[in-house]
């Protein structure tokens, strides 16, 4: 405040009565120019300004200069003090941020802490959870299995169970196949040797013994038919020796047709048997 003061009073060593002057005339000058901006004036008068005489009072160099050396000590206190302001708010400063910076890295250490421990919890729980499902999936494929050998077992004990049943159904039906294979056999060959035998009567029955026919005389006919009984052709496949005893065979075969009682054969044994058969024609009854 001193230092202040003492630029108010001492300008560069000029004393106050000067500063004052320059002031008042400062001031009338000032009051002409707003004078003459007015527009009801029309003409300004100019006063002639009143001269101050300013008196200047010589002071000791001395005293001079022990006032600038106290100027400037008190200068300096006052940067000193600033300064000190200025170095202990850095300071504060510097100090708030170290704070600042400690409670970040504070912040940042417990929540890296904080993230591995929850990492740690985290992985635990996943290593219990696997723990956990592999147990469940070795129960379940170890219950499967059970279930497996179960259903095996069982499977297999029905598929013997099935063998076995087929086996007998298979032996049954050999059995009945093989009976209805001689039942059949025997009717056939009772079909095939009733026919043959009602065929040679009939033949015998249309027969007109020749002259010329001995006893033991014998001739194969070669009968071709139809399943109506109609005969399509006879030859003589084994001639008996006796053109006369050979026509009249061959004439009966003729003369004995159709033969309608083999209609009622089934086609597989007509077919096998009289689509074209060899009959022996022999007579019981000629003479010596």
């Amino acid at each position: 405040m001193s230092s202040a003061f003492n630029n108010i009073v001492i300008y560069n060593g000029y004393p106050l009565s000067v500063a004052v002057a320059v002031g008042i005339h400062i001031t009338l000058l000032v009051s002409l120019l707003y004078l003459q901006a007015d527009n009801n004036v029309e003409t300004i008068d100019f006063i002639q300004p009143s001269v101050i005489k300013s008196l200047f009072i010589d002071e000791n160099p001395q005293v001079i200069n022990q006032k600038n050396i106290e100027r400037r000590r008190l200068e300096r206190v006052e940067q000193q003090r600033f300064e000190r302001q200025q170095d202990d708010a850095r300071k504060e400063k510097e100090a708030d941020a170290a704070a600042q910076q400690r409670r970040q890295e504070q912040e940042a250490a417990k929540a890296k802490a904080d993230a591995r421990e929850l990492a740690k919890q985290q992985s635990a729980l996943r290593d219990r959870e696997e723990v956990e499902r592999q147990l469940a999936q070795q129960q379940r494929r170890e219950r499967e299995q059970e279930q497996q050998q179960l259903e095996d077992a069982a499977a297999d004990r029905q598929r013997r169970q099935e063998a076995r049943e087929r086996s007998e159904q298979q032996a049954r039906e050999s059995e009945r196949a093989s009976e209805a294979a001689a039942n059949a056999a025997r009717t056939e060959f009772e079909l095939i040797q009733s026919a043959m035998g009602f065929i040679q009567q009939v033949v015998q029955e249309n027969w007109s013994r020749p002259p010329s026919a001995r006893n033991g005389m014998r001739t194969i006919l070669q009968i071709s038919m139809l399943p109506t009984g109609e005969v399509i052709d006879v030859t003589i496949s084994q001639s008996s020796n006796d053109p006369a005893f050979d026509r009249a065979a061959e004439t009966a075969a003729f003369r004995a047709a159709p033969f309608a009682e083999l209609q009622s054969l089934p086609i597989r044994i007509f077919n096998d048997n009289f689509r074209s058969f060899s009959l022996t024609f022999q007579p019981e009854d000629l003479l010596n």
